[in-house]
């Protein structure tokens, strides 16, 4: 006997389903996609948008440092600006104080030659002495004269000259105090 082995039979298969089980995946994946796409987009602006705001916030403290700089850099020059103007003020108070006193010195030198001259022309002993008292007298008036005419031009000078130092004090003080008081 001879047996001939049976092939199974193979199951029909319905393509419908298979179709539509391809169309359910297909939109499925379309889906996915998608949904990954409009997400990637949405990052993609909200990432712009840091980005935007982020450089506008940088390019204004820049800008707030560069001026703060600027401002320094002028406010420093100012002050250079007021010391050397102090200091030329200063200088030509003392050129003119020295003149001042050079001179004094030398009046006085030619009114000790003067009474010098008068005391080795004094005929008595009583001449000599009102000659003396004459010449101390007036030198003693001179020197009191000069003394407070030096002292009111020394004052004089050092309020001149801190005249520009006390303005850019003030004006630094403004600057940088009036911005907290408003």
């Amino acid at each position: 006997m001879t047996t001939t082995a049976k092939k199974p039979a193979t199951p029909k298969v319905d393509m419908k389903q298979i179709e539509d089980a391809v169309a359910i995946s297909k939109q499925s994946v379309e889906k996915m996609v998608k949904a990954s796409t409009d997400n990637y987009d949405q990052a993609v602006a909200a990432t712009k948008e840091a980005v935007a705001a982020t450089k506008e916030q940088i390019e204004k403290a820049s800008a707030a440092v560069l001026k703060a700089y600027d401002d320094m850099a002028a406010l420093n020059k100012d002050g250079v600006d007021a010391y050397v103007s102090a200091g030329n003020i200063l200088a030509k108070g003392m050129e003119e104080l020295s003149k001042s006193m050079f001179a004094f010195a030398q009046a006085s030198a030619e009114a000790n030659v003067a009474t010098a001259k008068a005391l080795m022309g004094a005929k008595t002993v009583n001449d000599v002495f009102t000659i003396q008292a004459e010449f101390a007298r007036t030198q003693f008036d001179t020197m009191v004269a000069e003394s407070t005419k030096m002292s009111e031009y020394g004052l004089k000078v050092a309020n001149e000259a801190f005249e520009p130092l006390q303005a850019q004090a003030n004006a630094t003080v403004e600057k940088f105090f009036k911005p907290v008081a408003a």
